[in-house]
C-alpha cells in the first residue's frame, strides 16, 4: 500500500489508521482499493462517517447531528461545509442558503 507524501490513501484521502479501521471491500474482489475502485471508495467513506455517528437524513450544517462526523474527516469547518455542499449538489439540492456558504451565481 502506498500513500501520498503526507500519508493519505486514495480518492477520499484516508489516513492509514482510518484505512485499517474503515476501508471495506464492497465489490467482493478481495481488495480494499481506495485508489482505483469507486465502489470500495464510496462504501469505505460511508463506513467512516457511520463510524463517527453519521445519522442518515439528519442535517450536516454546524450545530446539526452530522457536523461532528464531518469534522472527524477534517477539523477545518470550511472543509466540512464544502464536503456537505458538494454532496447536496450531487444529490440535486438547489437551496444552499441553509449551508452558510454562498453558492456561485
Amino acid at each position: 500500500m502506498r500513500g501520498a507524501w503526507a500519508g493519505e490513501i486514495g480518492q477520499t484521502q484516508f489516513m492509514p489508521s482510518s484505512y485499517l479501521k474503515f476501508a471495506v471491500d464492497f465489490d467482493g474482489d478481495g481488495k480494499r482499493d481506495l485508489v482505483h475502485n469507486t465502489a470500495d471508495v464510496l462504501a469505505s467513506t460511508a463506513n467512516f462517517l457511520h463510524g463517527y455517528g453519521w445519522k442518515p437524513g439528519a442535517g450536516w450544517d454546524e450545530g446539526d447531528p452530522n457536523f461532528p462526523a464531518l469534522l472527524e474527516w477534517n477539523k477545518a469547518k470550511v472543509y466540512s461545509k464544502t464536503i456537505a455542499l458538494l454532496a447536496d449538489k450531487i444529490k440535486g439540492a438547489s437551496d444552499t442558503r441553509s449551508s452558510g456558504i454562498d453558492a456561485p451565481r
